[in-house]
């Protein structure tokens, strides 16, 4: 699936069965070729593409090393951290539903583009598997998300085991500092949970942070900057409104079914609060940077001592 989503992906496998074969530009960066800042998605054609992935920008964008773990090999790893990094991201998401106009997994495919972006930008981190498993609520009986199918629940004690467990892991495999960011409020407790815990553990030998700033904070900063600009509360939302609808626009907009769009979702169990019919990829590129600009703020403030 990955490969699908990178220049020539599909072509490779379809080399045998035709003599030539179209590039298609991936809907978004694939995590492994980071291209910043991103562009809409548009399908090219063959000597249009060569054109673009002659510039300069897109060449070094394609030719920077990975920055997921899970991409790496083992020996990868070791070497980029006997260079100096020494710090790895546990983003964590969430499969929950997010109306008739986004898939499921919206928080993941946000989160990815996030973290990569802050990896980058700190030099010295990589980033694990994103975890999608965070609690969602209750199944017996079913509420909230937990009503509507494809959501997936994790008990908060369970979340937190997972968190430890992965924290714990990563500094086995030689990781000194371990950065937790969530993009769902569900997950802030317990990620500031495990996080306590492990330092309590640790002892000094290794230090886990958690980047509460890259929800909260920015949640309200996002909503400032609408209102500003004109935006009602009831526009921006509280669920698959105005922000999650921009930010996946944004970020893969293949995934969001744009004749699905209708303020409150179009029916009063649809799962929507606010008119994703007014987010725009262009709106979500400057959320997304506030999010991760408050990340980036919170995490060289804590590295340097200077917050909590």
């Amino acid at each position: 699936m990955r490969d699908n989503l990178r220049p020539g992906g599909s072509c490779r496998r379809r080399a045998r069965a035709r003599s030539s074969c179209a590039i298609v530009l991936p809907l978004v960066p694939s995590r492994s070729s980071f291209l910043s800042p991103m562009r809409p998605a548009r399908f090219i054609p063959f000597v249009a593409a060569v054109a673009v992935l002659a510039a300069p920008a897109a060449l070094a964008a394609q030719s920077a090393p990975p920055v997921f773990i899970d991409e790496l090999t083992w020996t990868e790893i070791r070497d980029r951290q006997q260079a100096g990094t020494r710090s790895v991201i546990i983003g964590t998401a969430g499969q929950e539903q997010k109306g008739p106009h986004m898939v499921d997994g919206e928080h993941k495919y946000v989160l990815e583009h996030t973290t990569a972006r802050i990896a980058r930008t700190l030099g010295d981190a990589l980033v694990a598997p994103v975890i999608t498993y965070v609690p969602e609520g209750s199944w017996d009986p079913p509420r909230g998300h937990m009503t509507k199918p494809g959501t997936i629940t994790l008990p908060e004690d369970r979340f937190v085991e997972l968190l430890l467990h992965a924290g714990r892991s990563l500094k086995a495999g030689g990781f000194t500092q371990v950065i937790y960011i969530g993009d769902s409020g569900g997950n802030q407790r317990g990620m500031q949970k495990a996080a306590e815990q492990l330092n309590t553990e640790w002892a000094g030998s290794a230090r886990a942070l958690f980047i509460g700033d890259y929800y909260t904070k920015a949640s309200e900063a996002m909503r400032v900057m609408l209102r500003g600009r004109g935006f009602t509360d009831e526009d921006i939302g509280s669920h698959a409104g105005m922000l999650d609808t921009s930010e996946l626009l944004y970020v893969n907009p293949r995934l969001v079914r744009k004749d699905r769009l209708a303020r409150n979702g179009g029916a009063p169990d649809s799962g929507v609060n606010g008119d994703p019919t007014k987010a725009s990829a262009e709106l979500g590129a400057e959320l997304l940077t506030i999010k991760i600009d408050h990340a980036l703020a919170q995490i060289r403030a804590l590295r340097t001592g200077g917050a909590k």
